[in-house]
C-alpha cells in the first residue's frame, strides 16, 4: 500500500508525496486511514507557531479513524479492528502509526467519519473539564465556542455528566445548534456577553469555563465566575495577552488552569483513553453524544479545509478524506 502525504514545508502549495509502509514498534499499530481530523492546531503548525515535539512526525494531522492493518509487539489491539486514534503527527496520510493505547474500539454502528471527529476533543474536554477543571453533576458549564469540533462535544459531555450549560457562538444558526445539541442558554459572542449572561441571572454563578479564545474574554469569564469557581483554557483565538482585574481571584477563590494535549506524557494521555472508553464511549454508541460533522474534503484539499477552519464558517468538526480513490 502506498501513502498519501501532505506536503507541509511548503503551505502555500500542499503537494502529494509517497513512502513505504509503515513498520509498528512495540505497542503500536499501523491505521489504514479512512478519515483524518482538522484542528486548530495544525493552523498553527503551518504558521510556525506549534512546531511539532522532536520525536512527533513533521507531517500534519493528529487524530485518525480506519482499520488497523499491522500490529507491533505487545499491541492489544488486532488486525481489522476498527479504531480512531490519536497520533503523534502524520494523520494527513492513508497510513499513520499510533500507539495501541491512544486508540478507541470503534462499534459498528459508528461510523469512521464519527471517528475521525472524537479523539483530540473527547481527549480535549475529559481532561480539561473532568481531569483539571474537576466538573461535576448538578454545576455550571460555560463553553466559548459551542459550535466547534471540541464545543460541541464538550455541551454533550457536561450534559451527559447532568450539568447545566451555557455556550457561546456567533449566529442566530449557531446558537440554535449548541441548543439542540443540550445547551440550556445560547449565547452571542459579537454582542456583549455580560448583558446576555444578566439577562438570564446567571452572572457570577458559573463553576467552570471552558475557554478556547483568551484575548479580552478572558475578564469576562472571571467576572462570570462563582465561588471556588475554574477555568480552563485551551487556546487563544482571541490572543494570548489580556488585562485581569485579579481582585476578582482572590475574591472568588477561582482556579485558572491550561493544557495541551502534546504536552502531557505517554501516561497521563493513557489514563485519559482509559476514562474515556468507559465513561464516554458506550454513550457515543448509544448515540447519547454524537460528533457533529461540518464538511469533509479530498487529502488533495487540505489546504483548503484549513482555510474553511480559519475562516470560522464551520459548524463542527472538518475532516478529510485519506482514502485511496480508484
Amino acid at each position: 500500500m502506498s501513502r498519501q502525504y501532505i506536503d507541509i514545508e511548503s503551505p502555500q502549495h500542499l503537494g502529494l508525496k509517497k513512502d513505504c509502509s509503515l513498520n509498528p514498534g512495540a505497542d503500536e499499530v499501523v491505521i489504514a486511514v479512512a478519515y483524518a481530523g482538522i484542528n486548530r492546531a495544525d493552523l498553527l503548525q503551518r504558521a510556525g507557531l506549534y512546531p511539532p515535539p522532536e520525536d512527533a512526525s513533521p507531517i500534519m494531522g493528529l487524530e485518525v479513524a480506519g482499520v488497523v492493518s499491522a500490529v507491533g509487539p505487545g499491541s492489544q489491539l488486532r488486525i481489522g479492528d476498527r479504531v480512531c486514534a490519536l497520533v503523534h503527527g502524520g494523520g494527513y496520510a492513508t497510513e499513520a502509526i499510533a500507539r495501541s493505547d491512544f486508540c478507541l474500539k470503534l462499534a459498528d454502528n459508528i461510523s469512521f467519519e464519527q471517528g475521525a471527529a472524537l479523539p483530540e476533543a473527547l481527549l480535549t474536554v475529559w481532561y480539561n473539564l473532568v481531569e483539571r477543571a474537576q466538573l461535576k453533576s448538578g454545576e455550571r458549564l460555560l463553553v466559548h465556542g459551542g459550535v466547534s469540533g471540541i464545543g460541541s462535544v464538550a455541551i454533550q459531555i457536561a450534559k451527559y455528566l447532568g450539568c447545566e450549560v451555557v455556550a457561546t457562538a456567533g449566529s442566530s444558526e449557531k446558537m440554535a445548534l449548541c441548543q439542540k445539541l443540550g445547551a440550556d442558554h445560547a449565547l452571542n459572542y459579537k454582542s456583549p456577553l455580560a448583558e446576555q449572561l444578566e439577562a438570564v441571572s446567571l452572572m457570577g454563578s458559573v463553576d467552570v469555563v471552558l475557554d478556547m479564545v483568551g484575548g479580552d474574554l478572558a475578564q469576562f469569564n472571571l467576572d462570570a465566575l462563582a465561588i471556588d469557581g475554574r477555568i480552563a483554557c485551551i487556546g487563544f483565538m482571541r490572543g494570548s495577552q489580556c488585562q485581569l482585574d485579579l481582585i476578582q481571584l482572590l475574591m472568588k477563590r477561582a482556579t485558572m488552569t491550561g493544557s495541551t494535549l502534546r504536552r502531557l506524557t505517554v501516561t497521563e494521555k493513557s489514563n485519559c483513553f482509559v476514562a474515556v472508553n468507559e465513561q464516554v464511549m458506550p454513550a457515543i454508541a448509544a448515540g447519547t453524544i454524537q460528533p457533529v460533522i461540518d464538511s469533509i474534503f479530498p487529502l488533495k484539499d487540505a489546504l483548503a479545509a484549513q482555510d474553511h477552519m480559519a475562516s470560522g464558517a464551520h459548524a463542527g468538526k472538518i475532516l478529510l478524506d485519506c482514502q485511496l480513490q480508484g
